[in-house]
């Protein structure tokens, strides 16, 4: 009998997954199946994107790169992050990652350990969870809150740190509530966190391009207090419609940036060289199918959240960004996991139950708007006759 590690044992998934195949399985049986489950764009990924990583090719950029991404990447990053964002940063602590997973899971690894706590959102991005527990750590959820937007209260992160944590992820706009937090929440929270200067803060802000109503995206590491304790995480994937290039950013204060370079050396030494070029003509070319992109996420967020809220034993908030809606289905008298299960095997509708992104997600529902209006609308249309 082969003897795994104990670790093994600790380790979650990602729900959405594990959905997706099973609605890609229904539908290779003939069944017309909505998938309002997984969360990526509909949308290719803009022609000059894919220009730039085919010409890369084409040139021959087939070999490895620095660990931490090519200079010319990470230059583009700094320079994109000041003029968006009104930060400084210097290129050297720019890290390119094969996606923002990773990004997550190596700043858990550095800071996880039996006896360590690491705070994280709940509901939340299931991954969170899942590495804290790999690392023996103790994760300590931060209630998201419906009444509140799904927006953390600074008042009660503050409160749940101890001398053991070392690490608060933070994720504004969210997986899976789109809820935003505002300013002045992070402001406060900033505040506070001066008092604790043994905890790391990760900011996850893979969604930060997509907001809606004018909102301003505030960047954590805009806080000068907090620079040397701030690893921020972003990339192309949702901003761009590049899910499946596999590249994402991050930012790592000086003291561990070296951490981070050397677990990229031993996980995947770097990252493919003709998606980094194509991440620049991203970062550089123009924004049109950018904002095209989230004009029809708006659009859809406004059809998705009047449509719910018109369900029997349904509410929902408007979610501030990202393209997720996280009705509240307490009044239909079902759990989350039994609503999601009978929507995809009886009426063909992919949906995500709340309790795949942490126990506090019961009696809410994920559907990710990354459809088009039609879909969304018929699929609604289907848990309505579910639910009547």
């Amino acid at each position: 009998m082969l003897i795994q590690s104990a670790a093994m044992a600790n380790l979650g998934t990602e729900t959405a997954f594990d959905v997706l195949a099973r609605a890609q399985a229904l539908a290779a049986q003939g069944r017309d199946i909505i998938n309002l489950g997984i969360g990526q764009p509909d949308f290719r990924t803009p022609d000059h994107i894919v220009e730039a990583g085919a010409k890369a090719l084409r040139d021959g950029h087939h070999g490895y790169t620095p660990a931490g991404g090519i200079p010319a990447l990470r230059r583009a990053v700094a320079d994109d992050l000041e003029a968006r964002r009104g930060v400084t940063v210097d290129p050297d602590d720019v890290v390119i990652m094969p996606g923002g997973k990773v990004t997550m899971w190596f700043a858990i690894l550095m800071f996880g350990e039996p006896g360590a706590e690491i705070l994280y959102p709940n509901p939340g991005f299931p991954i969170y969870e899942s590495a804290i527990r790999f690392t023996g750590a103790t994760p300590v959820p931060v209630r998201l809150r419906e009444e509140n937007g799904f927006a953390f209260s600074a008042e009660e992160v503050l409160a749940q740190i101890t001398p053991r944590t070392r690490l608060l992820i933070i994720n504004s706009p969210a997986n899976p509530t789109g809820g935003l937090v505002p300013k002045a929440e992070l402001d406060r929270l900033a505040a506070g966190l001066e008092r604790h200067p043994h905890v790391a803060v990760l900011s996850d802000e893979i969604y930060s391009r997509i907001l809606y109503d004018g909102a301003e995206h505030s960047c954590f590491l805009s806080y000068p207090a907090l620079r040397d304790r701030v690893i921020l995480l972003d990339g192309w994937s949702k901003t761009y419609a590049m899910t499946g290039w596999r590249l994402g950013w991050s930012v790592w204060p000086k003291a561990l940036r070296e951490g981070a370079t050397r677990l990229a050396v031993n996980a995947h030494s770097c990252v493919n060289a003709s998606a980094q070029y194509a991440g620049i003509a991203a970062l550089q070319g123009p924004q049109d199918a950018v904002d095209t992109m989230c004009a029809a996420f708006a659009e859809r967020r406004r059809v998705v959240v009047d449509a719910l809220n018109r369900l029997p034993g349904v509410r929902c908030v408007e979610p501030g960004g990202a393209f997720y809606a996280f009705p509240n289905i307490t009044g239909t008298g079902m759990t989350a996991k039994a609503l999601q299960t009978r929507l995809l095997e009886e009426c063909g509708v992919a949906t995500i139950a709340g309790t795949s992104f942490g126990a506090m997600g019961e009696g809410f529902l994920r559907l990710s708007y990354a459809n088009s209006v039609d879909a969304i609308r018929q699929a609604i249309d289907r848990m309505a006759g579910a639910l009547a």
